[in-house]
């Protein structure tokens, strides 16, 4: 293996005939659900129970709930009540993952087509980046990212 092909995702503003299709097209295996909390209602397909079943039916793709990847409740509140800036968000996020030592949670070989969900449309104020490119630096292999 050269390098670990791993995507990410938000399922916010999208159809799901969008996001599954984005999913499958792209020959993703696994999709890595790194919501603190999985049961949302900003999107009927996107609850738990509704998205493992659709993957597996629509994907053919495994569904499984990491929350040990997710913000805390108390930062991401900070965030979303502007009590903070993105930046000071990034800083305090990084230093969380890095306590927990995420990158014990994948091994190389799972995360090799796999897809970080969450639910923010775009990556680049998202922590399902922030994780994507913590674990492309602690991963022997060097990981490809592709936010979809």
């Amino acid at each position: 293996m050269n390098g670990i092909n791993l995507f990410t995702i938000g399922f916010t503003q999208k159809s799901a005939q969008q996001f599954f299709y984005s999913i499958k097209s792209s020959g993703i295996k696994k999709v890595f659900d790194i919501r603190l909390k999985n049961v949302s209602q900003l999107s009927g397909f996107a609850k738990k129970n509704d998205l493992k079943y659709f993957l597996k039916i629509l994907c053919e793709c495994e569904y499984f709930h990491l929350p040990l990847l997710a913000p805390t409740k108390e930062l991401l509140d900070n965030y979303k009540k502007k009590q903070m800036t993105w930046e000071e968000y990034e800083d305090e996020f990084n230093t969380i993952i890095t306590n927990r030592k995420i990158e014990n949670l994948v091994s190389p070989v799972e995360l090799d087509y796999s897809c970080f969900l969450c639910s923010e449309l775009k990556a680049d104020h998202c922590h399902r980046r922030l994780v994507a490119d913590y674990l492309n630096k602690k991963m022997s292999k060097s990981i490809i990212i592709k936010h979809l």
